[in-house]
């Protein structure tokens, strides 16, 4: 035994388990007058933030929710929602969000893959959540939740609203952090390579660790005020529940992403950072001038997904806006690829700059390993941006694994990495760079969408005989999916009819934009030959 081992043990002196409930308990004493959360013209600060989310806790409780436990919710960006975020882990629950654009089968499937107990509800998802839960087998307790400031006409669920039920809650809660780390604080669904979503299981650490990660790599510094552009139940807003309370920032709620209310929200608020997908980039620059401000200070907005053109990020800048381009799965809590830029590169020509913005990056402060290797044999790929492989994960912002699914977390974890299904290229200088997808899925709006799901559904339809489904390059969503359909000899469909029969069965956001009709390449055994199309699919 090493000298430095001789009784010098772990203690509660010496020793507590990582969370994030720890960051907003500090915001909270340090800070109680400090304003935490603006909606509307209701503003709430850190005190009454903690003692509304020890509230929620004491009332879950209260009525039997436990350790382990699901509690599922289909919440906009409100209070509620961060609220959970911290109510929710103090009691040992798991907080499930729920993405609010997804159809009623899938939210069901959920619903009870989860095992959901507690089901919190936006009035203006009640028509989805009402169908979903005719459809699933369990009967979560349903709590209603009433925007008072945005008031919605859906129709009321619940056994009673979110303000009554934590009312009940004690303020003075006495929560304790959990007795391991590795406890599970948050399940995410994503959609992976077919249309059955897997639920990615993340623990207190590695949400801790992601706080302070986001906040370093988002320049963050004290009382900074972030706009919630982002939705929160995508990766629980890429962690900035988190992270926002840790420089006891303010969160300024935004129930629908417009331009006007953006811009608004960024004047008279004096938001100093935002995140999203290159959609919203386009909103705001798009906008009429009606609806424009003129932004007087810097404005950080962290983007993901495709790298923004030039010409956005020049305009971008135009509007006030500096641009960071993060990459990162649900798997990864989010970011965990930044795009650090060095300020020697402003000084390149505009094609070079372009060059050094289009690529993803280096490893987030939180991740330990970041590598891109071949997946058959493991080796990792020369650093001479051209040899392909896929990019790989190792650390603490890691998920723990789907649940219930132990093949399909084992063969993310093969050899000891996680395996992103993403393919790149590694270039000298360490920062790696996407060249393409290598499980089909198209990322439109920041939402992924399953090509394999699409097909499935055009499949259906009785003229379908055969169906493939690309990402189309788009302008405002970064990509949309396109529909390559062979009809059944003496069949007959149009364009508008698929798309209605997609629009039926799917999402909406799923649905293929453009339908074409052809004779699908194939291979000698019949294999669709998908990478053909997608040529053809930019040309339309």
């Amino acid at each position: 035994m090493s000298i430095y081992d001789q009784h010098l043990d772990k203690n509660p002196a010496n020793y507590q388990q990582l969370t994030p409930i720890w960051h907003l308990e500090r915001a909270a004493k340090v800070f109680p007058d400090t304003v935490a959360i603006i909606h509307g013209k209701q503003q709430t600060t850190y005190e009454s933030y903690y003692a509304r989310s020890r509230q929620l806790a004491s009332a879950l409780t209260k009525i039997g929710i436990c350790k382990g436990d699901t509690v599922s919710v289909l919440l906009a960006n409100t209070p509620p929602m961060l609220e959970a975020h911290y109510g929710v882990p103090m009691m040992g629950a798991i907080l499930h969000s729920i993405n609010t654009r997804i159809d009623a089968a899938t939210l069901a499937f959920q619903l009870d893959h989860a095992e959901s107990k507690i089901f919190f509800v936006d009035r203006e998802y009640a028509e989805i959540a009402k169908e979903a839960l005719l459809i699933a087998k369990v009967n979560p307790m349903v709590i209603d939740y009433d925007d008072l400031e945005f008031p919605q006409t859906g129709e009321l669920l619940g056994e009673t609203d979110y303000e009554t039920f934590i009312k009940d809650g004690d303020p003075e809660f006495a929560w304790s952090p959990p007795e391991n780390e590795w406890d599970s604080i948050s399940l995410n669904y994503t959609s992976g390579t077919t249309g059955n979503p897997k639920g990615v299981v993340n623990h207190h650490r590695g949400a801790a660790l992601m706080g302070y990660s986001n906040v370093i790599s988002g320049d963050m510094g004290k009382h900074h005020v972030y706009l919630w552009t982002l939705p929160m139940f995508h990766a629980n807003g890429w962690c900035f529940p988190w992270s926002v309370p840790i420089q006891a920032g303010t969160h300024v709620c935004l129930r629908w992403v417009r331009a006007d209310a953006i811009y608004d929200a960024i004047v008279e608020n004096k938001v100093t950072h935002l995140c999203g997908a290159p959609i919203v980039m386009a909103i705001l620059l798009n906008a009429p001038d009606d609806e424009k401000r003129k932004i007087e200070r810097n404005v950080n907005f962290i983007t993901a997904a495709a790298p923004p053109p030039e010409a956005v990020l020049a305009g971008m800048a135009d509007a006030g806006f500096t641009v960071t381009h993060v990459y990162g799965l649900t798997e990864t809590y989010g970011p965990a690829v930044v795009n650090e830029w060095n300020s020697d590169w402003d000084k390149l020509d505009a094609s070079t700059r372009v060059a050094k913005k289009a690529r993803q990056g280096v490893r987030y402060l939180g991740l330990e390993g970041l590598t891109v290797r071949d997946p058959e044999t493991m080796e990792i790929v020369p650093s001479d941006a051209k040899t392909i492989g896929e990019i790989m994960f190792q650390g603490n912002i890691v998920m723990k694994g789907y649940l219930k699914n132990p093949n399909a977390t084992d063969e993310a974890f093969a050899g000891g990495w996680f395996h992103s299904g993403d393919l790149a290229v590694m270039h000298p200088d360490g920062y790696i760079q996407i060249r393409d997808r290598s499980k089909d899925i198209i990322i439109s709006g920041g939402e992924n969408i399953s090509s394999i799901e699409v097909e499935d559904t055009l499949y259906k339809h009785a003229a379908v005989q055969a169906a493939a489904v690309v990402g189309k390059p788009d302008e405002k969503w970064g990509e949309t999916p396109c529909a390559f359909v062979e009809l059944k000899p003496g069949a007959t469909a149009t364009e508008e009819e698929i798309i209605t029969w997609c629009r039926d069965n799917l999402a909406h956001y799923k649905c293929p934009r453009n339908v074409v009709f052809i004779e699908l390449p194939k291979t000698s055994t019949g294999k669709i030959q998908k990478f053909k199309l997608r040529g053809p699919a930019k040309e339309l």
